[in-house]
């Protein structure tokens, strides 16, 4: 319970840099990345991290109330993009930094809007919509994740670094009877394999590790009957992420086993 409590407290400081007890023997964490990071979608935010939305049911806060590091950073924001990380969020690194996580360059591919034109315009609009992310995550995003892989073993290069990915959508002819077509479901479907690929080896060419939660939420999906993402929720932002469910048993046992 002891470790559970400091670790609740550390993920409700925010950005500060914020103390765990003297005789914690884990690494110094930071956790950078996304809304996929954050937490959006798990519920419990801290309220002092205001439109960010840092839960204390995400799994960078859910590793360090099990782990007790000697500090914890959680700089995580909702609807980052590689640039708001290199502009916003590497500050608490140093070189005394032991461990990072970072989810980040969803948002650089449109995400958000590729759900809205799936969710409100056509077949072919939306398909049309993935195809072009496909071909930025391919030929843009690779020069987008250098820079922030740079900047992170620059700024921590001691840092033993986890980049996580994200999950597929949707289970594929599934208990889901309304909602977007199969067709668009397997478009975004591999439009997350594009990325997580992408994203794999730029992280494996840093040296870094590569946390791959698709295996974890498979059986999980929308559609499945036992879904660890939201479908279409209020509020909005809450939608097509993962709930608490997806933190702690979709991405937590891939960044425990990576860190």
């Amino acid at each position: 319970m002891g470790a559970f409590v400091v670790g609740a407290v550390l993920a409700l400081t925010g950005a500060g840099s914020a103390q765990a007890t003297e005789n914690s023997a884990g690494p110094a964490y930071v956790a950078l990345g996304d809304s996929y990071a954050s937490g959006v979608g798990a519920g419990s935010y801290d309220s002092a991290s205001g439109s960010c939305k840092r839960s204390t049911k995400a799994y960078p806060a859910l590793w360090a109330a099990s782990h007790a590091p000697s500090s914890f950073n959680f700089t995580a924001c909702s609807g980052a993009k590689t640039g708001d990380v290199l502009n916003n969020q590497l500050g608490p690194l140093g070189s005394g930094t032991g461990l990072v996580s970072i989810s980040i360059g969803g948002n650089d591919a449109g995400f958000a809007d590729i759900m809205t034109t799936c969710v409100l315009q056509s077949e072919s609009t939306c398909i049309n919509a993935v195809n072009s992310a496909k071909t930025f995550v391919q030929n843009t995003l690779p020069g987008k994740l250098d820079q922030v892989y740079n900047a992170i073993s620059a700024k921590a290069p001691s840092a033993h670094v986890v980049v996580l990915g994200y999950p597929r959508f949707y289970k594929l002819n599934g208990s889901c009877i309304v909602g977007l077509s199969e067709a668009e479901r397997a478009a975004i479907n591999s439009g997350a394999d594009v990325l997580n690929s992408v994203t794999a080896k730029r992280a494996a060419d840093h040296g870094f590790s590569f946390g791959d939660v698709t295996t974890t939420f498979t059986g999980h999906e929308i559609c499945s009957g036992s879904a660890w993402l939201n479908s279409v929720t209020i509020p909005i932002d809450e939608s097509y992420h993962p709930n608490a469910a997806g933190h702690s048993g979709g991405y937590l046992p891939v960044f425990s086993s990576a860190a």
